[in-house]
């Protein structure tokens, strides 16, 4: 098990076939789900399809997303960190994209701006990528407080899937 970054109450590590039950409680609340387009998953086979999807970018792009596990009781909270998107979105083809996901009886201990924080610094100082983008729906308004606490600004808001979103981004310091 490789683990990326550490930080006072967590730990950032790739995602394992063993963290398919904490995948499967994250993927299928719908209240997880609310502004990601609602499409909860329904079996734990999904979940285990996209830890095998995740473990293929770490090979293919050199990063993914990484699974978030309390250090004080080791328990999987949810994910985290950068992904190589892909695109097109919003213009943009082949953007990293700071995301992070959380089980709800997790949420609001503020892990999603510690462990983004963490990322950005990881992206910039280790990968030394150019640029960090993050999206956001509009409605959500606590993962747009995260992307801005952790330096990513604004740019523009634009449709995607048919909803408004937010796009933030932030250029590596010299």
């Amino acid at each position: 098990m490789q683990i990326f970054v550490e930080t006072e109450r967590l730990i950032l590590r790739e995602l394992l076939p063993s963290d398919d039950a904490g995948m499967f409680e994250l993927d299928a609340d719908p209240e997880v789900h609310r502004y990601l387009g609602n499409k909860t998953v329904q079996t734990i086979g999904q979940s285990r399809e996209l830890i095998a999807f995740v473990r293929r970018q770490y090979v293919d792009n050199g990063i993914g997303r990484w699974a978030v596990v309390e250090k004080q009781t080791g328990a999987f909270v949810g994910w985290s960190g950068l992904k190589l998107a892909p695109g097109p979105t919003n213009g943009h083809t082949r953007y990293y994209d700071l995301g992070y996901r959380f089980i709800r009886r997790y949420w609001g201990r503020g892990y999603a701006t510690e462990t983004a924080r963490a990322s950005v610094q990881y992206g910039f100082d280790t990968l030394r990528l150019p640029l960090i983008c993050g999206i956001a729906d509009v409605r959500n308004l606590a993962s747009n407080q995260v992307l801005q606490k952790v330096g990513l600004g604004f740019i523009e808001t634009f449709d995607l899937a048919g909803l408004p979103h937010h796009w933030y981004q932030r250029q590596r310091p010299h």
